[in-house]
């Protein structure tokens, strides 16, 4: 099957489960603000800036880096070092996030206070970071099979976690009301962990198995595979870390600086939970088609840089890119004409359907940044994106502490605009100089293993 019908494929597939996922996520964040408030909608929203940091300094870059080395050793021909690659990827993973549940059980009261500003964020942390584990497990097996181009695993999984997860926690909250028990956000986060657990436990069923024929000695697996991935991962887990330490900074900074702006301390985490846990939800509904898209594409890239094909990588990436970006400016004008009428149908908030309206505007520049930044990884040119990615943070945090204050949260949307924009340039413009000058791209996996 040509590299071409492949992307197409996985695409689909990822696309039907990314859309079904999401649509079942869209509607069980309606449930969550009519059974907890929109409060409480905030609160549960501010622990995932810690959640992120934390996948961030175990799971994504090794994830990152794991699917990329197996889409280059399968095309070499070794699948056995890829395979091996994956248990050496497991072993790293599962321990760092064993040693974020100690840390975040010990501390979780000092990063409610002093990071998140609001006490009542502990008891979800120390509930959330059960997760981690199990996130870890799913998420290797995941990075593993978009390696080999296959989607079936991460669009199964990623159902069963949405799946679990809403169906646990409506079950638990319906249940408490009847023994006349008043549930709370924590049964909402509670439900994260079940969800998780649920999807690690399908995605090990899918672990491959060894081939009997070529074995590889365990020392030998160790040395090659692992200091190969941790090479690889360390520069784009400190990359992945950095940014999401700025976007929790960011996260956490907007309910403070909204107070700043003549709201009380409820005010700022009502308008906080309306922005992240409805409008930004509608706005990133569509995102899973180019998720999807970046998700296979980055592999692809990375098995046609290793080919050398670099004209049949250019016109993969220019098809790509195009195609997420028609699909933000029919978004956009979908948002724009609807964008009142769905907040106020689905969540009653006047408030929701203005901050679509607004953040209308970002989806052609988020929705193609989603391929140009997975192109960019799957050329290997990951410092980049972390440079292109921190340009963009820091126009988002400069409007949480400048803008906020004086125009409120209105500001802060134009400068999530201000930033996409931002991205979208950089991205281009670093693509334009990869792709026209080869001979001075960085050194790649497959020559610094060679």
């Amino acid at each position: 099957m040509s590299t071409r019908h492949k992307l197409l494929r996985g695409t689909l597939v990822l696309t039907a489960a990314g859309l079904l996922s999401r649509l079942m996520g869209f509607f069980f964040r309606i449930f969550l603000s009519h059974a907890f408030g929109e409060e409480n909608v905030g609160l549960y929203q501010l622990i995932f800036p810690v959640y992120s940091l934390c996948l961030a300094l175990g799971t994504s870059g090794i994830q990152t880096v794991l699917s990329r080395t197996v889409a280059r050793k399968v095309s070499l021909g070794k699948t056995e070092e890829a395979r091996s690659s994956l248990c050496m990827a497991l072993t790293l993973t599962v321990s760092l996030s064993v040693a974020e549940i100690f840390f975040i059980q010990k501390n979780a009261a000092w990063i409610a206070v002093r990071f998140l500003g609001d006490s009542r964020c502990e008891e979800l942390l120390l509930i959330l970071s059960y997760a981690l584990p199990c996130a870890s497990i799913h998420s290797c097996l995941c990075g593993y099979s978009y390696g080999m181009q296959q989607t079936r695993l991460p669009a199964l999984s990623q159902l069963i976690e949405q799946t679990v997860r809403i169906a646990s926690v409506s079950l638990l909250f319906f249940l408490f009301r009847q023994n006349g028990v008043s549930p709370s956000v924590s049964l909402a986060t509670a439900g994260i962990v079940i969800g998780e657990f649920a999807s690690a436990l399908f995605s090990v069923r899918f672990f491959p198995r060894r081939s009997k024929k070529t074995p590889i000695p365990f020392l030998r697996t160790v040395k090659d595979t692992g200091a190969e991935l941790i090479t690889l991962s360390l520069p784009l887990t400190a990359n992945r870390a950095c940014v999401t330490l700025l976007q929790s900074i960011e996260a956490a900074s907007i309910p403070a600086k909204l107070k700043l702006c003549n709201h009380s301390a409820s005010e700022a985490l009502i308008l906080y939970g309306v922005l992240t846990g409805m409008a930004l939800p509608c706005i990133l509904f569509p995102s899973a088609v180019t998720n999807s898209v970046g998700a296979v594409l980055m592999p692809a890239v990375a098995e046609q840089q290793a080919a050398g094909n670099s004209r049949n990588m250019s016109a993969l990436i220019k098809r790509a890119a195009g195609s997420c970006f028609m699909l933000g400016l029919a978004c956009c004008l979908v948002f724009l004409i609807f964008g009142r009428f769905i907040g106020e149908l689905l969540f009653h908030s006047e408030t929701a359907g203005d901050f679509i309206m607004t953040l209308s505007w970002i989806c052609p520049f988020l929705y193609t940044n989603s391929a140009l930044i997975s192109t960019i990884n799957g050329l290997g040119r990951t410092s980049w994106t972390f440079l292109i990615n921190v340009s963009g943070l820091t126009l988002r945090i400069a409007s949480v502490f400048f803008a906020i204050p004086s125009f409120g949260m209105e500001g802060y949307l134009w400068g999530l605009l201000a930033s996409q924009f931002a991205v979208t340039l950089l991205s281009c413009a670093a693509l334009k100089l990869s792709l026209s000058s080869p001979h001075r791209a960085e050194k790649t996996p497959q020559s610094s293993a060679g």
